[in-house]
Parts: structure tokens; C-alpha cells; sequence
């Protein structure tokens, strides 16, 4: 059993993992290095009338405006559903992608890496694209100039938006210890696509390198690639690997490039190499923020949150281009629990604040660099936050506050090897808002299930899910639940909302009776829509 942004090879409940997640962030040390910082692009657009991007919109704010509101939510009724086709056999469920709509069609994909082409109002399938390549997830699509991108395990392809038809395909990954599950970027006739360290079924190998590639979105063709780590894998790829992106690339109104880069493997280490010995160093540019020149690939700065990261604490969600007061701003976060502000200028930290269970070991990374072994834990030891804890999911943002769906889950890390995690059932949560302007948490409202939901904003409501399939809408201003829903299976998908509509995914069956499916929500036609 397993969460599908999460990456996990094998989980099993109350059972070693047999391959996790690829990425971390230890929130310490911070490393700020700007390469060329230059003057700060701010967000694209201010509040996004439709779900037309992965994250919401080109600055990954997960915010749209539109009728639905704190005073009509609880008028949300089902309208519609629709299966998913793809295997339901799989520890890391059928879909955890977010959907996007453009000209009143919903697009998304499985975890397959099949794409659907969905009417939004009426919940008719259009056409769906099989390619039954598998993927551990989140996966997804990003739809512009009338094409649908997305990636299979090793490939990325453009369709006809209106057929479905492939119109090109081109493979990136460079071995069979390389793949892809993320959602691509698209910017200005470019497809950002990023290979992982892994794939279904594998992950850490050896020999895995994460590569960020800018493709023409008309042929395909190569216009840039971006190492996140270096190809030789800090000497030993035989046993190394790490870096690549979870979830899309953000952008400013610039076309600058903001990358969340994900963790260095082994983890903590092998028992000849243990505390990551066969990766020495910081593991650049693992666990950190990046920022590109967008028409280049050129780095402008990068933040490195979590040098020589030993406990797989991702720093993966997409980072937020926001502003914060008037200042432009990156928001950042991840599995270690922790969330950043950064100038969007120069990458500078200007705060972090802890969310979720801590227990103390947010130092152990630099004792591991530094060779002061003596001082680390003795195993078996437990770690909050765990692999799938603190943020494994996107946050969301409004003019005011950061949104962050957190889950409290450690993991129990009994050898060099990798990790054992609680019953997923026993997993709980908290969704945190914080003022973006100091990082103070303003409320908090604790989920009785892992929230690995993400967050999704319309006007005073905030949306998430929850492990067991229960949809949570709560007011922005104060945290109170306000809304809620069951979904027909459990749920690791975020929530979609364009215009009137409330889409959610039950992509993750629990019991051999719960089947994958896509539900929409939708106010009534006589319902106040202010």
C-alpha cells in the first residue's frame, strides 16, 4: 500500500518500505548562492478565473476565483462521475494528478499514464488517449495552444487537445533506472519536463540522475536541459542517485523558471556507505529551490534547504510566486515539515516556520556531512517528520495567508536501509494557515486522516482530501470545517475547481468493492452565487 505522489516502491503497513520516495529537505542549513540574480518577475496573473494549469495557474497559487464561496458551499451537490481505466492493482492507488480545464473541457491522467478528455458540464468522456505505461505518480497534463502534454515512464508526448491524437513523442530518460510521474510546465511554447531516479516498481538503483528538459512544444525538439544533479553522481553512480521534480515547474511574469528539486539517495545510507558516505557533500541541487533564466536554462540562484538530506525529506511541492506585503516572494515546502519564504530577487531566506510534529533531528544532515557520526541517532530510531509526513502535497495561497495541508506521519528507521511506517489508516493531519509576510501561523484545523490532498483555493475556502476519500472544504478566515463529502474510494488527488464545478478524485481504492473514480460537485442553478 502506498501514497502516489509519494514515490514508494513497496509500503507495506507496519512493514519496511522496499523503495521510497525520491526526494528530501532537512530544514537547517540554508545555502544561498545566486548565479546572476536578477530584477523579480512577480506572479503571472492575480486570481485565475478557471483551473487552466496543473497548480491553478503559471505561479503554482492553487487559488481561482468564481462563484463558490464560504456562504454557498454547503449547496455543493453531485453532478456527475466518471471511472478511471487505469490498474488498480497498485500500492500507489490509480490517480493523484490535478485536472485542468480549458474551454470547457477536463483533461487529466492516471497513473498509467492514460489521458482523459472530459466535458466538465456534463461529465461525457471525449476521448481518452491509453498508453498503460506505468508511473508512480502524481503524473498529470498541461494543456496550451491547443495540445495536451504529459509524460509516460520514459517519454514525453503532445496530443490534440480536441482528438486526442499524438502529434509527437520523444524519450528523455537515459536508462532503466530513470523515469518520469510529474505534471509538465508549459510557458511560452516550452514543455518543462523533468526525469526521476526511479521508476514503478524501483526507485534509488543506482545511476539515476534527475534532469529538467525545455522542449518545443510544436516539434518536440530540445531547447535546453538543466542538471539537478551532476551526471557522475558525486563519483559513484553505481550506487547513487537523486534529484529530479514531483510536481511542475512555477513561473513569473518574466518566464523565469522556479524549481522544487527533490532529495540525494541512498538514504540514509547502505551499510557500506552508511549516513550517505558514498555521497559526500552537500548534494547540490538536492532539496532545494532553483531558479532558471527561462529562455536559457541558465542558473540564476538556487537555495539549498537540506545539504546531504539522510531521512528522505523531499523538498518538492512546487514553489509559489506570490508577493508577500509588496515584496515578490517564492514560497517553498516539503516532507521535513517546514515552509520558506524566499526573495524572488535574489533567493535570500527571509523566514521558516515548523508545521506538524518535530522531534529533533532537523540537524542530523550536517552531523552526517561534517563526519561527526558519533553524534547521530543509534537505530532503531523514530523520525518525525517521516517519509510521507509534513507537506507531501502542494500549498495554496491568497493576498494574505499560506495554506499547507500537513501530515503527521514518522517513520521508524530500523537500519541503513529504508524505512517502516505506521498503518496508513492511523495517519493524521492538520491543515495550517500562515501569514505570508512573517510566517506566523494563524490557526489550524486537525484532519482525522493524511491529508496528501494538497491545497485548492476559491475565494474563503480552501479544499483538501484525505486518505480514507473524505473531501474537506474549511473557511479560509478561521479553519472551521464548512462543507465535506465522501468520495467512492480513498483519495491522494487534489481538489479542482473551475467556475461553479468542484471536481475530486476517489483514485485510491482501499477495499476490492471501491473503484477509481472522478466525482464533480457543482452549486445548484438557484443557489446565491455571492
Amino acid at each position: 500500500m502506498g501514497v502516489a505522489n509519494m514515490r514508494l516502491i513497496h509500503l507495506r503497513k507496519s512493514r519496511p518500505v522496499v523503495a521510497v520516495l525520491a526526494s528530501a529537505l532537512l530544514l537547517t542549513s540554508i545555502h544561498v548562492i545566486p548565479a546572476s540574480a536578477g530584477p523579480a518577475g512577480v506572479e503571472r496573473t492575480r486570481v485565475a478565473s478557471g483551473w487552466g494549469e496543473p497548480n491553478g495557474d503559471k505561479a503554482s497559487t492553487r487559488r481561482v476565483g468564481g462563484p463558490v464561496n464560504s456562504g454557498n458551499v454547503g449547496s455543493l451537490q453531485q453532478v456527475w462521475t466518471a471511472p478511471l481505466v487505469g490498474n488498480t492493482d497498485r500500492y500507489v492507488g490509480t490517480h493523484s494528478a490535478t485536472p485542468v480545464v480549458a474551454g470547457g473541457v477536463m483533461y487529466t491522467q492516471d497513473h498509467s499514464s492514460n489521458v482523459y478528455a472530459i466535458d466538465l458540464r456534463t461529465g461525457r468522456q471525449l476521448w481518452t488517449k491509453l498508453y498503460h505505461s506505468e508511473s508512480n505518480g502524481p503524473t498529470g497534463v498541461a494543456v496550451g495552444d491547443g495540445r495536451v502534454f504529459g509524460g509516460t515512464a520514459d517519454s514525453v508526448f503532445a496530443l490534440d487537445a480536441r482528438t486526442g491524437t499524438q502529434l509527437w513523442i520523444k524519450k528523455i530518460t537515459r536508462n532503466e533506472n530513470e523515469g518520469i510521474d510529474m505534471a509538465p510546465g508549459y510557458d511560452n511554447g516550452t514543455v518543462l519536463m523533468s526525469t526521476v531516479p526511479g521508476v514503478y516498481g524501483g526507485f534509488y538503483k543506482g545511476n539515476g540522475q534527475g534532469v529538467v528538459w525545455a522542449l518545443d512544444g510544436r516539434t518536440g525538439a530540445t531547447k535546453w536541459k538543466f542538471e539537478t544533479v551532476p551526471a557522475d553522481l558525486w563519483g559513484m553512480p553505481d550506487v547513487n542517485s537523486g534529484g529530479g521534480l514531483w510536481y511542475p515547474p512555477s513561473f513569473d511574469a518574466r518566464g523565469d523558471v522556479y524549481l522544487a528539486v527533490t532529495n540525494p539517495a541512498p538514504f540514509p545510507g547502505t551499510s557500506d556507505y552508511p549516513w550517505g558516505q558514498s555521497r559526500p557533500g552537500a548534494n547540490l541541487y538536492t532539496n532545494s529551490v532553483v531558479k532558471l533564466n527561462g529562455r536559457t536554462g541558465k542558473l540564476v540562484w538556487y537555495n539549498q534547504a537540506s545539504p546531504h538530506d539522510i531521512y528522505d525529506w523531499d523538498l518538492q511541492n512546487s514553489p509559489i510566486v506570490t508577493t508577500a506585503g509588496r515584496r515578490p516572494v517564492v514560497i517553498g515546502s516539503g516532507k521535513a515539515g517546514f515552509v520558506y519564504s524566499y526573495d524572488q530577487a535574489t533567493g535570500k531566506t527571509l523566514w521558516k516556520t515548523a508545521v506538524g510534529i518535530h522531534n529533533g533531528h532537523e540537524g542530523d544532515n550536517l552531523l552526517a556531512m561534517n563526519g561527526q557520526y558519533d553524534k547521530l541517532p543509534q537505530l532503531p530510531v523514530e523520525i518525525f517528520p517521516g517519509v510521507l509526513g509534513g507537506m507531501p502535497a502542494p500549498l495554496a495561497v491568497d493576498d494574505t495567508t499560506i495554506y499547507a495541508a500537513v501530515n503527521d506521519m514518522g517513520a521508524t528507521w530500523t537500519t541503513q536501509g529504508l524505512p517502516t511506517l505506521p498503518p496508513f489508516d492511523q495517519g493524521k493531519g492538520v491543515m495550517v494557515a500562515l501569514d505570508k509576510v512573517t510566517g506566523a501561523i494563524k490557526w489550524q484545523h486537525p484532519l482525522d486522516h493524511s491529508p496528501y490532498g494538497a491545497s485548492s483555493i476559491v475565494n474563503d475556502v480552501v479544499f483538501t482530501t484525505t486518505y480514507e476519500g473524505k473531501v474537506h472544504a474549511l473557511s479560509t478566515k478561521t479553519g472551521a470545517e464548512i462543507w465535506s463529502a465522501q468520495l467512492p474510494a480513498g483519495s491522494n488527488s487534489p481538489v479542482m475547481i473551475d467556475g461553479d464545478t468542484v471536481v475530486a478524485v476517489g483514485g485510491y481504492p482501499l477495499t476490492p468493492d471501491q473503484k477509481p473514480t472522478i466525482v464533480a460537485y457543482r452549486l445548484p442553478a438557484d443557489c446565491p452565487r455571492r
